[in-house]
């Protein structure tokens, strides 16, 4: 198969600072890079969790309107303890979208947050522990 992992999520948003604070104060995600863009303007940043390929793309000064190119929902975030880690984020002044966590009927469980830019995150407690 061609498709070997996954490289990373876009997600835009409207200050770049901003949002790399956010993702590496708040969340513990490290900065790999900050790239200007070909298109004038525009900024990435790249971020991911230490020890991991997948990252994070942050995206400044994109077209707004680009309804082609879809949307992403929500990112998920796995955590081993999630009662702890929302406290943590409780405590750095997140405002969480419920505050109740949900379990789902195989016993993983989540709850959902926003992000410095209304982007919807989640934190995730799997069932079993990868």
């Amino acid at each position: 198969m061609a498709i070997r992992k996954l490289e990373h999520t876009g997600v835009m948003v409207n200050n770049l600072e901003e949002s790399i604070d956010f993702y590496t104060r708040i969340l513990g995600m490290e900065l790999n890079g900050i790239l200007e863009h070909n298109q004038p303007g525009m900024r990435l940043a790249f971020l991911a969790f230490s020890g991991q390929t997948a990252e994070l793309e942050l995206i400044e000064g994109y077209p707004s309107a680009v309804a082609s190119e879809g949307q992403v929902h929500h990112l998920a975030f796995t955590v081993d303890d999630i009662e702890a880690e929302a406290e943590r984020l409780r405590a750095l002044g997140v405002t969480f979208t419920d505050p109740e966590i949900t379990t789902l009927r195989n016993q993983a469980r989540y709850i959902f947050f926003t992000g410095p830019n209304g982007e919807q995150l989640e934190l995730f407690q799997p069932t079993t522990q990868a």
